[in-house]
């Protein structure tokens, strides 16, 4: 967007005397400051009518749409241990062992030998609350540990500043997924 601002010759400074000439200087630099300001408005004004909800809020557990389905489901087995949380940037890609993608606020876990599909409810113990997970992915790599889920969940449970917790795994229904690159 340009304004137009007052021009003049610079080959005629000698028609002008000092004062007109420094007065040129200051309102075309007025000029460029006011197109400036106008510029800067209307990106303003314009990105502000953008409305991203994934990226303006954080996931909640009531965006899975799994915790519904499963909130009075049968426990098959139960697990307790320590768990801790991993992201894209530790598990030094974005493929996890399933063949599928990782993401960080997803709600998947890795454990060492469940069945890839298989739907667990992880409670954390020191505080309650908990957070249906699919497994997609093998580990923790640590012998004490049971399960590592994604940084998001670990942020949803509440333990991501502590970056281990002891935990109680639920096993709600089997996964029957097989080893494929989607």
């Amino acid at each position: 967007m340009h304004i137009p601002c007052p021009k003049t010759h610079p080959r005629d400074k000698s028609t002008f005397s000092e004062q007109a000439r420094d007065d040129r200087l200051h309102s075309e630099m007025k000029c460029k400051q006011v197109s400036r300001l106008l510029i800067g408005a209307l990106l303003a004004s314009l990105a502000s009518c953008t409305y991203l909800p994934s990226l303006n809020r954080p996931a909640k557990a009531s965006d899975n749409p799994d915790t519904k389905n499963y909130r009075n489901h049968p426990v098959l087995k139960t697990y307790y241990g320590i768990s801790s949380w991993y992201s894209i940037k530790t598990n030094r890609g974005r493929t996890t062992a399933s063949g599928r993608h990782l993401s960080n606020g997803a709600y998947t876990a890795a454990h060492k030998t469940l069945p890839f599909g298989t739907k667990v409810r992880v409670t954390c113990l020191f505080n309650g609350k908990s957070e249906i997970l699919v497994i997609t992915d093998r580990g923790p790599y640590r012998r004490s540990r049971i399960i590592d889920v994604t940084i998001g969940s670990a942020q949803r449970l509440g333990f991501y500043s502590r970056g281990i917790t002891k935990v109680k795994v639920e096993v709600l229904e089997w996964g029957n997924w097989r080893y494929k690159k989607m």
